[in-house]
């Protein structure tokens, strides 16, 4: 029976997003009611589309009862995560072909590294990629060619801008389709530790690198809980990718047996009759929904709090952080993975993985069963492993107790009562804070402000020896308007060191903190932004702030009065940079909002 607050926060997302939604499902009616592409172009238009494919696939692409698929890849071979898919488009193509269909690249997606960008200017651009990558996926849909797709993608803004693109052309069958996680390397914790002695100046930076290197070591996502693994621990809840495929090492022989899988399950997905399954049947209100709680379920990353809006919205669905938050209150915390526990994303899937997890979560009745998948009606396949047996992938149930259960719990002994992320408002907006992993001491912080407007400050004045006390750091001036939104992680570390040595801090930023966020307590995406109007402009060195993430608060325990009559002072951005990031995230936008060249001109 699923649970009364699921079922409430549901139909209150149907009814918000009823006009909204129906406009899209009848777009996407109208173009799926057009048939098979390929029969509407021109023999100009079809022999430009398949000049390059060998003679078979030319035979192939000219009957139209042959199905297409195209792979839109966010493959370069400097994200150790997507360095994989470099020879996916190959195995693809021969899976394809396997079940008499033909696959071909349709285009590629700019996918920028986070870990390599944390911290330095080119982080501005990051949220930003996110409408360049929805832009592109949509460029390489558009040819008309395709009946299928399959979009290779992993990482923090690459999948949210894949989706959000790919809904777009939601007429098609569309899989997600994983690359898998690294093995596991040096434990997060010692990385973590590390991290904190270099901020320290107790380790050199060959030490650092060493551990550093030790962690991220090889081809595969990162092993942390961050938002790449968030994202494939959504994709999969919502029924986007086979099940059971999220977290299986490159590497591995069944890693090659899901792929070609997936391959030839939207091949089967483009038949018209019983089998056709569009990827707008999939996402609908409650397959987001699920998607919600599994993440919530887990601690996952408070960057969805933002993609699955934007994702949502591309399918005609509206969330908004309330929902976020009644779901979060219900939806108990039945996974610890760092940097909400000890254990690595391998350790999780171990322990029984998504199988063990989407299980549960039925049994407490906070998902939706009555749902369209990637392996057909409702989540039964997703609660089965995949194994090989005799070369062939097989789903197996799993065992009634969790392989781990310091990693994975059942629903009746979890290790929170709650999703461990609320929304906490107050006069200075609304902020997302994750406190799965913040320690009950820590929840609640009132103390002074000091006031930084730009990440290199506050480190600045941590290694200067300014930071020893009790205070709560107002970083502001980072958000969507601002200068892009970066993820500020770097503060991480010396937030750490100062909280260590027993002083109550917390952090208070209209920027991002990433799926990384740990054990300070830290009030994000803070909203409206300084830029914006928003009250964080107007706080001042020593104002009295309290964050109170058990009630849902955030206040400037500043007199009214006062507040009224302070002016916000004129603040040049481009002073706080170091590089040319903020320049070129300016320059970005610039061209992104102009009338004659930006997004807007292109969608009147």
């Amino acid at each position: 029976m699923t649970h009364a607050t699921v079922l409430a926060v549901t139909e209150r997302i149907v009814q918000r997003s009823k006009g909204r939604r129906q406009a899209y499902l009848q777009r996407m009616a109208k173009q799926q009611a057009r048939g098979v592409q390929r029969g509407t172009l021109s023999c100009s238009n079809l022999a430009h589309g398949f000049a390059s494919c060998g003679k078979q696939d030319k035979d192939d692409l000219q009957h139209f009862n042959k199905y297409n698929i195209g792979i839109v890849t966010a493959y370069n071979d400097m994200l150790s995560a997507h360095q994989p898919y470099g020879v996916y488009p190959g195995i693809i193509k021969e899976a394809c072909r396997d079940v008499g269909s033909v696959a071909q690249v349709a285009g590629g997606v700019p996918a920028m590294c986070d870990g390599v960008t944390q911290g330095q200017p080119g982080m501005e651009l990051s949220l930003m990629s996110r409408e360049v990558i929805a832009m592109a996926t949509s460029v390489g849909l558009s040819h008309a060619m395709f009946d299928g797709a399959l979009m290779l993608g992993i990482c923090d803004k690459i999948v949210p801008g894949l989706l959000m693109g790919a809904m777009s052309f939601g007429y098609l069958p569309t899989l997600f389709v994983p690359a898998g996680p690294m093995p596991s390397g040096l434990p997060n914790k010692e990385k973590a530790k590390v991290r904190q002695e270099y901020a320290q100046g107790k380790v050199s930076d060959e030490d650092l690198l060493k551990a550093e290197s030790a962690s991220y070591h090889s081809p595969g996502t990162c092993t942390f809980y961050g938002t790449a693994n968030s994202n494939q621990l959504v994709l999969e809840a919502m029924g986007l990718q086979l099940p059971g495929s999220s977290f299986v090492n490159p590497t591995s022989p069944l890693r090659l047996e899901l792929t070609k899988l997936a391959s030839q399950q939207v091949c089967r997905m483009s038949q018209e009759g019983d089998n056709f399954t569009p990827l707008y049947k999939i996402v609908d209100e409650k397959s987001v929904v699920n998607g919600i709680v599994a993440l919530l379920a887990t601690g996952g990353s408070t960057n969805l709090t933002m993609h699955i809006v934007a994702a949502a919205r591309a399918a005609g669905i509206i969330v908004d952080w309330q929902d976020f938050a009644e779901l979060s209150a219900v939806t108990p915390l039945l996974a610890r993975v760092y940097p909400n526990g000890q254990a690595d994303i391998n350790h999780f899937h171990q322990a029984g993985g998504m199988a063990y997890l989407i299980r549960e979560l039925r049994r407490g009745g906070l998902v939706h069963d009555d749902v369209t998948t990637a392996a057909g009606q409702g989540l039964d396949r997703y609660t089965q492993k995949p194994e090989l047996v005799d070369g062939k992938v097989v789903w197996k149930d799993i065992p009634e107790a969790s392989g781990d259960d310091e990693v994975l719990r059942p629903i009746d002994a979890p290790f929170l009562n709650n999703g461990g992320m609320n929304l906490v408002k107050g006069n200075l907006g609304r902020a997302v804070i994750k406190t799965s992993a913040v320690a009950d001491e820590h929840q609640v912080v009132e103390a002074p402000a000091k006031v930084f407007e730009s990440q290199q400050a506050l480190t600045e004045a941590f290694q200067n020896g300014e930071l020893n006390q009790d205070f709560i750091a107002v970083v502001r001036y980072q958000g969507p308007q601002a200068n892009g939104m970066p993820e500020l992680h770097k503060l991480l570390p010396p937030l750490g060191v100062l909280q260590d040595k027993g002083f109550k801090v917390a952090l208070v930023t209209d920027g991002r903190m990433s799926g990384a966020s740990g054990k300070v307590p830290a009030a994000i995406h803070v909203s409206p932004e300084a830029l914006d109007g928003g009250l964080l402009a107007k706080v001042k060195e020593g104002d009295l702030v309290r964050l109170d993430a058990k009630n849902g608060i955030i206040e400037l325990l500043v007199d009214e009065v006062e507040l009224d009559a302070r002016t916000i002072a004129p603040v040049d951005l481009r002073e706080n940079d170091e590089g040319f990031g903020r320049e070129l995230f300016c320059n970005m936008r610039k061209l992104l909002s102009s009338p004659e060249t930006g997004a807007s001109a292109l969608l009147d």
